[in-house]
């Protein structure tokens, strides 16, 4: 919020500028410092701060540190899953036991020998059932329990058969992709741990530590804000005067608010558009009112300048 406010007041800044003195157009900025913001992976609980603001640190330098014990759990949940699905991968690829091919083989003998009794018992009652000595649905009782018999044989024939085949290519794959999906999420759970360790990514120094020791910061809200670069650089805005004179490369000077002093600087970035407009038509002179943000590059003499100073660019005849 301080950011926008500040940039609104340098644009109106501008706006008068331009009004009162058109044939002297001024570009009026801040000091500012390339920033990297620290991201909350999770939403836990701080546990340990390593740094203050305006501290410099160094790559690879310790932050801060949210609680591990949900995430600690969640990998070694992940990494059980992954053992899991590897043991039924390797079952799959091992085929059938030869205890259970043999248990296959004695209920296929068992569903023969129902056959031969159902049969019999059926061939027994045929002739009997003819000359009326037995009620027809005795007969039909005893066809319907041999005809049950057989495709009994034939279901333990077939059982048999699939496990005597062994396991199926397919099966095999889903298991593969298994055992892929659950070693991804084993990694997925070992780097949201890793990030729970807060490092510096770059050096630079500590410009601001939004949450205190035992907040819950949300998923994604800065954990930390750092400054990084080996020297700031000028976020102006160009009145539009100024804007056609310059161009990414050119070399300006730069002077800060209540110093005599000007440092040197590369334009690196010009935007196209211009980052206030008038609610008028932009016409003729109405048009030497808009701005264009540009930022320039400053050396390293400017390092040591406070952040968020405001300053100008100067030309020849200014110093």
């Amino acid at each position: 919020m301080r950011n926008e406010l500040q940039r609104g007041a340098l644009a109106a800044a501008i706006l008068a500028i331009a009004g009162c003195a058109a044939d002297a157009p001024a570009a009026l900025g801040t000091l500012e410092w390339d920033r990297v913001t620290l991201p909350s992976p999770v939403a836990e609980k701080i546990v340990r701060i390593d740094v203050r603001e305006g501290q410099q640190v160094a790559a690879g330098a310790p932050l801060l540190q949210l609680e591990l014990a949900r995430t600690q759990s969640q990998l070694a949940a992940a990494q059980a899953q992954a053992t899991q699905s590897r043991e039924v991968l390797a079952e799959l690829r091992a085929g059938p036991r030869v205890e259970t091919i043999a248990q296959a083989r004695a209920s296929l003998a068992a569903a023969q020998a129902q056959v031969r009794d159902a049969d019999a018992y059926y061939a027994r009652l045929q002739p009997l059932g003819r000359q009326r000595l037995v009620a027809a649905s005795e007969v039909d009782r005893a066809r319907a329990a041999s005809q049950g018999a057989q495709a009994q044989v034939r279901l333990a024939q077939a059982a048999l058969l699939e496990l005597e085949h062994g396991t199926r290519a397919e099966q095999v794959a889903q298991g593969e992709a298994a055992v892929a999906s659950a070693d991804a999420q084993a990694r997925v759970q070992a780097v949201t741990l890793e990030k729970l360790n807060i490092i510096a990514p770059r050096a630079g120094r500590i410009d601001s530590l939004p949450y205190k020791l035992g907040d819950q910061a949300p998923v994604g809200a800065p954990l930390a804000v750092m400054l990084v670069g080996e020297a700031p650089y000028a976020r102006v805005y160009l009145p539009q005067a100024m804007r056609n004179r310059l161009k990414v490369g050119d070399t300006v000077r730069v002077r800060l608010d209540g110093e005599g002093a000007t440092h040197e600087g590369r334009v690196r970035m010009i935007r196209s558009e211009p980052s206030f407009t008038p609610y008028f038509a932009l016409t003729g002179q109405d048009a030497a009112r808009l701005s264009y943000l540009a930022e320039i590059s400053l050396g390293q003499d400017a390092a040591g300048l406070p952040v968020g100073a405001p300053l100008q660019v100067v030309s020849d005849g200014d110093e």
